[in-house]
């Protein structure tokens, strides 16, 4: 198997997820929203794998292994991420991936349900010409990136967290000389008044 892709998540644990949806859905109604979110971006990976040799892996924070195979299933390979930043988690999650002889290597978060399996399969095609890929997210981060070979300094030196992470991501690729492939630019759900893109799930 050539391809991999690695979805980042949280077990749905009430306070410790979707926190800044707190004031709005409350500890419950958050961790309802992190479940929910997962399990589309879960389904949209597994229709991707209906016609594409694809390894499935989730690197997950909270909980543990068993609880993340009684909620989400055993189809899938669970890691739990290490300690550090966005950018120590991704980096390592791919050197990780490509140390098994991978090719092309897409990570995905839960947080952004127009990431289908349209967007998903865009990505593992224009890896197959491209350095990097990467899917803007309109708050100025990005939903998806993905690589060819592992390009650590992609992940250094970034404010994650903030409306810079992409522009950041884009200048180091231009000064690395990459060869880089976008997708659409897409709404992440980070706030309450981003609610209204949970028609996409429910759909």
């Amino acid at each position: 198997m050539k391809e991999t892709l690695i979805i980042f998540s949280r077990y749905p644990e009430p306070g410790k997820t979707k926190t800044r949806m707190i004031p709005a859905l409350g500890a419950e109604g958050a961790a309802n929203l992190q479940r929910r979110l997962s399990e589309h971006t879960l389904k949209q990976s597994g229709d991707l794998k209906q016609f594409r040799e694809i390894d499935i892996v989730v690197y997950f924070t909270g909980g543990n292994i068993d609880l993340m195979q009684n909620w989400l299933g055993d189809d899938v390979n669970y890691f739990p991420q290490i300690e550090g930043d966005l950018g120590i988690k991704m980096r390592s999650a791919f050197a990780d991936n490509f140390a098994k002889d991978r090719e092309r290597i897409v990570i995905i978060g839960i947080d952004c349900p127009g990431v289908d399996c349209n967007i998903l399969e865009l990505a593992f095609n224009d890896l197959q010409n491209n350095d990097l890929v990467l899917g803007a997210a309109e708050d100025g981060g990005y939903y998806l990136i993905g690589l060819s070979k592992l390009v650590p300094e992609l992940f250094i030196d970034i404010a994650w967290g903030t409306d810079r992470v992409f522009a950041q991501t884009k200048s180091i690729a231009e000064k690395l000389d990459l060869a880089v492939a976008y997708l659409p630019t897409l709404r992440d759900i980070d706030r309450p008044e981003d609610l209204e893109l949970m028609k996409l799930v429910d759909n």
